[in-house]
């Protein structure tokens, strides 16, 4: 079926004539118990002593956490690094293969290593063990046999305690994935938690996100500092509304002093209630209608905490102005700053 034919007919009677046996709509059910319950006894059994014993050797290293693993277990482990990397742990992914090839040379001897496997016996993370042994570098190994070669060549274990997969053949790793993916989420967590590792601290290393374009930016870096709607108190209100629809901040008049000190602002939501009321603006000049003591925010201000102050008071704009009450700007409040 082409896809325009696909898109044109009523997909109700699509899925009706595609029907799913009640065994296979079950089976996404069983995924979801089998491996709620694989993270219950994980949750409810995991050794203390050996994950004590992980954590202090990634709170004390002086170099990088490194993660490497193959395959399924190897894409777990680039999110593990990713993951303590942007929470303050520094970190990067090594594939074994590439390791053995030259790429041994990125390890330090500041540097602890975690392996993932499954079974423990994947060749090529074995055959990383002599050189990180050879190294001095502290293993933490992940996986599912607390008696295999690459576990007993640990100096700590984190056993996933899995009965089997979900895969209806046990082979797809499924529910070993899942499990390798929380043990590395809490690893990670329990270092922000020891680090007290805050929300300023994820913005350092998030600073294109919004999180922390909000945390790190000041007031002054996000305002609009040019061509600014400046009126003075006498100015009539034909020039005011003039003044509103040809500069850099639409809807908006400041008026000012000859030093640009603050008296008060006009707004086009306060010229569209005159109008309603049926008053004749030109009668009027800025001083008249303006209001005054309007809110305002100082430069230095972080704009995430002036978000937060207006976000109650409904405003998309706010003006910038200096402890003296000089205007320096205005700042546009929006979903997107």
């Amino acid at each position: 079926m082409s896809p325009t034919a696909l898109t044109n007919l009523d997909l109700k009677s699509f899925y009706d004539d595609i029907p799913f046996e009640g065994s296979i709509l079950e089976s996404i059910k069983t995924t979801f118990s089998e491996q709620a319950l694989a993270l219950n006894k994980i949750a409810d059994n995991f050794n203390d002593i050996q994950y004590q014993k992980s954590l202090s050797f990634m709170v004390q290293c002086k170099g990088h956490v490194i993660v490497s693993g193959m395959g399924k277990s190897g894409l777990i482990g680039r999110k593990l690094a990713a993951t303590l990397a942007s929470t303050g742990t520094p970190s990067f992914f090594l594939h074994p293969g590439e390791a053995f090839h030259g790429d041994l040379g990125m390890i330090t001897k500041d540097d602890v290593v975690i392996l993932i496997s499954n079974s423990g016996e994947t060749d090529e993370v074995l055959q990383l063990i002599p050189s990180l042994k050879s190294f001095g570098n502290p293993i933490i190994s992940i996986c599912n046999n607390t008696e295999s070669t690459m576990a007993l060549n640990s100096d700590s274990v984190l056993d996933l305690m899995m009965e089997k997969e979900t895969c209806p053949n046990n082979l797809a790793p499924t529910t070993s994935t899942t499990l390798t993916l929380v043990v590395g989420d809490a690893l990670a967590v329990a270092l922000m938690h020891k680090r007290g590792f805050q929300p300023n601290d994820f913005a350092k290393y998030h600073p294109g996100g919004s999180l922390g374009r909000r945390l790190l930016t000041r007031v002054k870096d996000q305002m609009v500092s040019e061509n600014l709607p400046f009126v003075s108190a006498d100015s009539p209100m034909s020039e005011v509304v003039l003044t509103m629809t040809q500069t850099s901040i639409t809807g908006l008049a400041i008026v000012v002093d000859k030093q640009n000190k603050l008296l008060g602002v006009i707004s086009d939501g306060d010229i569209r209630r005159l109008l309603a009321e049926g008053e004749n603006l030109t009668q009027y000049s800025a001083k008249q209608l303006m209001t005054e003591n309007p809110y305002t925010v100082l430069p230095d201000t972080m704009l995430g905490k002036a978000i937060e102050d207006v976000a109650e008071k409904n405003f998309t704009k706010v003006l910038v102005v200096n402890k003296t009450e000089l205007v320096l700007g205005v700042l546009a409040i929006g979903p997107n700053v």
